[in-house]
């Protein structure tokens, strides 16, 4: 048996996910890229690509791994290309979207060879967390003011508006389009495509999906335009764990159980954010759930459990896939959870093992 810890992937479950994904396509006429800043597991691609129509990025190197591992359409966006940068991304990319209009005058005219496009930002989003809100107070995330970009639309043919997070209020969304519909009708009606992002929490349990893809298929022809979604979370959805040892059991006011994993390390997601891990609750014995790292909070959360935890334990951490492989680190040095995958058979594959080289090479 493969040694904790690890990200486990469930092909089975993945599935299910990309089945959704697909309704949704087939109904709405919108297609659906793959967000690599949430998943960017490429042996988990095979399954995946299927069902979708290409990827997404937010950088340079995301971009050539989505071209390289996932392929079909490839779109790219910086909040900056960088000087060096830009004729690399282009040579990757089937569309850029550039954050700024400053962006797009400095670099549009070297990107002529493939549809270009911008951001924009409607100052309204769903995020609850100031820190990923991209209408915050002085977002650089993106450009509003319709003045400013009606005269530079013969330079796009395009728009992404990225704006919300883990939606599942589907009656919200309608309003929230509704608005952007009336602001940006000036822009919207002379445009090829539309990309609304992804944060939009489609694969929910009750989430009205006809209804959405009906909305989606209106916009669609209201504007004459094609429809982009960028499904992350909603693509990886409790397909993913993490796969943990109990180390050590303590008691300081509370029982303590000590986890080869660190959530500092593995599903750093979670800490920035203040939310706990999704641990089993169905049992009368409680216990937090403690990383192995130096970090005072490196805390999972509280889960209770059938019987007592002891050392040798294993534990499942649920719904591991979105935001943490992508920003898993070498913090303290603690072991990088290896990655397997598991088949509809049941069986589990290994396919990345990490060890002190990986570690080491990571430094200098």
């Amino acid at each position: 048996m493969l040694e904790t810890p690890f990200y486990l992937i469930d092909l089975a479950a993945l599935t299910r996910n990309m089945e959704r994904v697909a309704e949704l396509r087939a109904a709405s006429g919108a297609r659906a890229l793959l967000a690599l800043k949430c998943f960017a597991t490429w042996s988990a691609f095979d399954t995946m690509r299927p069902y979708m129509d290409g990827t997404t990025s937010s950088s340079l190197f995301e971009l050539r791994l989505g071209r390289e591992k996932f392929g079909g359409e490839t779109h790219a966006y910086s909040v900056a290309w960088a000087e060096h940068e830009i004729d690399e991304a282009v040579g990757y990319a089937d569309k850029i979207i550039f954050n700024s209009l400053g962006q797009l005058d400095r670099f549009g005219d070297r990107a002529r060879g493939i549809a270009r496009g911008l951001r924009l930002n409607p100052r309204f989003s769903t995020s609850g967390f100031d820190l990923a809100d991209p209408a915050r107070p002085f977002s650089r995330l993106g450009e509003w003011d319709v003045s400013r970009i009606e005269p530079m639309l013969g330079a796009i043919s395009g728009v992404m508006i990225h704006y919300n997070c883990e939606n599942d209020d589907f009656d919200l969304f309608d309003r929230q389009l509704t608005r952007i519909e009336e602001e940006f009708a000036p822009i919207l009606s002379r445009l090829d495509w539309v990309s609304l992002g992804g944060g939009i929490h489609f694969a929910a349990p009750g989430y009205p999906l006809m209804r959405l893809a009906a909305r989606l298929k209106a916009f669609a022809q209201k504007f004459g335009v094609q429809v982009y979604l960028e499904p992350g979370e909603a693509s990886v959805t409790q397909s993913t764990t993490l796969e943990v040892s109990v180390l050590d059991v303590m008691e300081n006011g509370r029982q303590l159980a000590i986890v080869d994993a660190s959530i500092e390390a593995h599903m750093l997601d979670l800490l920035i954010y203040r939310e706990s891990a999704k641990l089993p609750q169905d049992g009368a014995h409680e216990f937090m759930i403690c990383g192995k790292s130096c970090l005072a909070g490196d805390i999972f959360g509280t889960g209770r459990f059938a019987a007592p935890l002891k050392v040798g334990d294993r534990l499942s951490i649920a719904d591991a896939g979105g935001y943490t492989m992508v920003k898993k680190n070498w913090f303290n040095g603690v072991a990088m959870p290896a990655i397997a995958l598991r088949g509809p058979d049941g069986t589990i594959r290994p396919v990345r093992v990490f060890g002190y080289e990986d570690y080491a090479s990571s430094l200098s």
